[in-house]
C-alpha cells in the first residue's frame, strides 16, 4: 500500500514541462479481456470488463520514457473445475487498483514498445458458483477476505502516440494465485489456484 500511495502522488505532481521533453500526464481507459489460468481447470472461458485511470509518462531521452499509472482494473474468469472431490463452473469477478511501472521505447516518434511489472490491492469480488455437490456452495461463502489483498506480475504491450491520444494494446500476467488456502471437503487447498491473465485495449488523453 505505501509503495502504491506513493506513486498516486508521483501521478499527482506533474511537475515537468511537455513542450521541453514531450511528456504527457492524462487521464485512460479501455476494455479488459480477461482470464484465470491454473492446472486444475478444463475449461477457461474469457470474460470483459473495463479499467480506467491516471497516466504520467516522463521523457528521458528521446526514445525511452518511464511511465508509471494509477488504474481501476475488472479482471476474473468463468472457471470449470474438475478435480478428485468436485466439478462444477464458477464466475470470478476481480477488481483492483493497480500500479503498472512500465519502461517506454519508442520505436518512431508515433509507434513503441513498453514493459515492465504491476502492483496491485484487491477492491472487491464478485463469486458466482455451481458445482455437482450442494456442500461445496462457496458462493455464500467465499467473499473478499477469502483472496489474496495484493497481486503482482508482468506487463508487456505495443502503442501510439497521435498528438494528445494515444492508443495502446497491454498484456497483464499474473504471478500470484488470487485465492487463499482454504478447507473444503476435509482437504486444504488454494481456491482458486489461479493467476491473472488480462488482455488491454486502451485510450488515453493527455491533459498537460
Amino acid at each position: 500500500m505505501k509503495i502504491i500511495k506513493f506513486l498516486i502522488l508521483m501521478l499527482m505532481i506533474p511537475a515537468f514541462s511537455s513542450a521541453q521533453n514531450n511528456s504527457r500526464f492524462g487521464l485512460k481507459g479501455g476494455v479488459n479481456l480477461s482470464n484465470l489460468y491454473s492446472d486444475d481447470v478444463s475449461d477457461k472461458n474469457s470474460q470483459f470488463g473495463f479499467q480506467g485511470g491516471l497516466f504520467l509518462k516522463i521523457a528521458l531521452t528521446d526514445y525511452i520514457s518511464f511511465q508509471p499509472e494509477v488504474i481501476y482494473t475488472m479482471k476474473g474468469a468463468e472457471l470449470k473445475y474438475e478435480n478428485d472431490f468436485v466439478t462444477g463452473t464458477a464466475n470470478f469477478r476481480l477488481n483492483y487498483i493497480e500500479v503498472p511501472v512500465l519502461a517506454v521505447i519508442n520505436l518512431t516518434t508515433k509507434f513503441n514498445v513498453h514493459g515492465g511489472f504491476y502492483i496491485a490491492t484487491l477492491s472487491d469480488v464478485s463469486v458466482k458458483n455451481e458445482s455437482s455437490i450442494g456442500a461445496f456452495d462457496f458462493e455464500k461463502e467465499l467473499n473478499k477476505n477469502d483472496f489474496e489483498k495484493t497481486d503482482y506480475g508482468l506487463v508487456a504491450g505495443i502503442g501510439g502516440d497521435f498528438d494528445k491520444i494515444s492508443v495502446g494494446l497491454r498484456y497483464d500476467y499474473g504471478l500470484r494465485s488470487v485465492g487463499k488456502e482454504k478447507t473444503i471437503g476435509g482437504q486444504t487447498r488454494r481456491f482458486p489456484d489461479s493467476k491473472n491473465s488480462t488482455l488491454q485495449l486502451y485510450v488515453s488523453i493527455s491533459i498537460l
